[in-house]
């Protein structure tokens, strides 16, 4: 069991979380936790493409053409 936190949400959003509660038979919360989870893991792929990007413009990291990443695993 994890830990409760308030938020605040649109009306409009809470209503829609509802009737998707209602309709599915699922508790709110798995819909809210889901949702919590996927924007976290989106950012922080978005903070390492960030991250990734700054090495390569300050030639750090090398950029390949797909030709050479597929031959590279091929050969």
């Amino acid at each position: 069991m994890g830990k409760h936190a308030a938020i605040e949400l649109p009306d409009e959003t809470i209503e829609r979380l509802e009737a998707l509660a209602e309709r599915t038979g699922k508790d709110p919360s798995v819909y809210v936790t889901e949702a919590v989870e996927q924007l976290l893991e989106d950012m922080e792929d978005l903070r390492l493409a960030e991250e990734a990007t700054l090495r390569i413009q300050r030639g750090e990291s090398e950029v390949i053409s797909s030709e050479e990443f597929w031959r590279g695993l091929v050969d």
